[in-house]
């Protein structure tokens, strides 16, 4: 996974409000922000990869939840598994083991390989339709 993209992300970790107090957002700013449900946050935090802090009923999320949250997002749309996500969210916070570097690496490795894949049986699919479509007689509007 590319982590480049992340840099900006990290610079908005240490963030603060005009101020001075910390800089938190709300379920309803990130899920505008990230066009995710409310009950898709809730289950990442339910699932342990978002920790919010509560006030009441509140759930405030930090600049390093934003960032974790971009990083789920991304593993999702490459087609990870929440387990692998949890890896690739370990390794950008420099909190994976060697093995689990290993381990994320190798599972980028056999995604490509299947997207690849995916991607061949979809550029098939793609020209028999555009053979049927061809054999078939043009109709003219009467």
């Amino acid at each position: 996974m590319d982590f480049t993209s992340y840099e900006q992300d990290r610079a908005v970790d240490t963030a603060t409000s005009s101020s001075g107090d910390a800089l938190y957002f709300t379920i309803g700013d990130l899920a505008r922000e990230f066009d995710v449900t409310l009950r898709a946050l809730r289950f990442y935090e339910d699932k342990g990869l978002l920790a919010p802090r509560r006030e009441g009923l509140t759930r405030l999320y930090t600049p390093s939840d934003r960032s974790r949250l971009s990083i789920i997002l991304k593993g999702k749309k490459l087609g990870f598994t929440l387990a692998e996500i949890k890896a690739m969210v370990a390794l950008r916070e420099g909190t994976a083991t060697m093995s689990g570097l290993a381990l994320t690496r190798e599972k980028c490795v056999e995604q490509l390989g299947l997207l690849e894949q995916q991607k061949a049986e979809i550029e098939e699919a793609i020209g028999e339709l555009k053979q049927m479509i061809a054999s078939y007689p043009v109709r003219t509007a009467a």
